[in-house]
């Protein structure tokens, strides 16, 4: 039985942050019944890379979910919808500050009509100046501290490729979703759940404020940075954290061909015997952290001059046969080839009806009771018939609410 199982959601979301939520719902057991508008979800036809079929944009956002379409403008089709609240646990959205409101359905109404009812709202920005603010991926990490701390010293702000914005406020939505609904067992009501992109982002970027606060008693030693103003400057590709690393080059020299080394105190001696420098072992300007830490750069250095003669899994192994922290820079191409990510159920190949098969990511949540079976995206109201007999609509009236437009 799935974690999820007997949980209804209803999902009014679209684009990416909140589609990701209800994707990871429907991956643990819930019945995620998406609602979308005749037109259906917008990116069902952006980014496509095959004529007149939903792109991957869309399928790999919203596997394992039903689909139905419902003209909320129409009253028969504000109707079927508080025929659905009533039969719902969890409604999730992500329009713009007050959408819902406007279509009659206010938080106070939504209780009236089920005070069971988890109600959560993706939004860009919390109450204030940026409520009404348009929120995106980029924008959420530029006002949520990861673009300004994020690239190289010398360079300018750096968007970063994770979806932190979108799916990283996505996961911060599930989890709040998820605790209501374990509250709701206790009390018995539903309530709100509200997560706002740019505070999603700024939970990521906690270890960021926390050296915002160190500046105040002077230079943060870790930062390779030499000058320190009144903010945490960009710093590269160093941590920051407790133990200095760095990505060096490898052979070939291509874009990716890089690997991140990370040098803690016990991995000092065997990493500068590998690197041909054994007399740096116990030389007192090395061989301490204290004495490192002021040369990150030459160290780094040192260790690239070895590296960038050798492929970037070679230097793997020898790292990881002294247990030095490492990690290969992985490319999108090598990811999707991954056998062991394939094993671990992480890269999927989904049959779709239209396009054949696709390559998605899988659950990166694992349940030792409820694996996770990865289905292929729905089409546009492919569950309209199955759904609506659900709600007690019978074949006849169900001809005349499509002859009607309403779905």
């Amino acid at each position: 039985m799935s974690a999820l199982a007997g949980i209804r959601i209803l999902d009014m979301t679209h684009v990416q942050s909140g589609p990701s939520a209800t994707q990871i719902l429907a991956w643990l057991g819930a019945d995620v019944v998406k609602l979308e508008a005749p037109t259906g979800d917008i990116t069902r036809k952006q980014l496509r890379d095959l004529p007149d079929v939903d792109s991957l944009y869309f399928t790999m956002l919203n596997c394992n979910k039903r689909s139905i379409t419902l003209n909320m403008k129409s009253e028969e089709g504000k109707e079927l919808f508080v025929k659905m609240v009533q039969e719902s646990d969890v409604l999730v959205e992500n329009f713009g500050p007050g959408a819902v409101d406007r279509m009659g359905f206010t938080w106070d109404r939504l209780q009236e009509i089920n005070p069971r009812l988890i109600y959560a709202s993706i939004k860009g920005f919390g109450e204030g100046p940026y409520t009404h603010f348009k929120a995106y991926e980029v924008v959420a990490q530029a006002m949520g501290g990861s673009m300004a701390t994020t690239g190289f010293e010398e360079g300018p702000p750096l968007a970063t490729g994770a979806q932190i914005g979108d799916s990283g406020t996505g996961m911060h939505a599930v989890a709040g979703i998820l605790a209501a609904l374990v509250q709701r067992n206790t009390t018995g009501r539903g309530q709100r759940v509200t997560v706002a992109m740019q505070h999603a982002v700024l939970n990521l970027c906690r270890v960021k404020l926390r050296d915002q606060q160190r500046l105040a008693h002077g230079p943060l030693a870790e930062y390779p940075n030499e000058q320190f103003g009144d903010e945490v400057p960009r710093s590269g590709n160093a941590s920051g954290g407790g133990q200095p690393g760095w990505a060096v080059k490898c052979a070939p020299g291509g874009p990716n061909d890089y690997i991140y080394v990370i040098v803690q105190p016990p991995g000092w001696a065997p990493i500068s015997k590998l690197i041909g420098r054994p007399d740096l072992t116990d030389d007192p300007e090395w061989s301490t952290p204290e004495a490192r830490l002021p040369k990150l750069g030459k160290m780094f250095q040192l260790i690239e001059e070895w590296s960038s003669n050798l492929d970037k899994w070679d230097v793997l192994a020898q790292l990881n046969a002294h247990n030095i922290p490492c990690g290969p820079i992985l490319s999108t191409k090598e990811l999707i080839e991954d056998a062991s990510l394939v094993e671990n159920n992480m890269i999927v190949t989904v049959d779709h009806p239209e396009r054949g098969s696709f390559t998605t990511v899988g659950c990166p949540i694992k349940l030792s009771d409820s694996p996770v079976k990865v289905e292929t995206s729905p089409l546009l109201g492919q569950h309209n018939e199955e759904v609506y007999r659900e709600l007690g609509v019978d074949a006849e009236r169900f001809a005349q609410l499509q002859q009607a437009g309403v779905i």
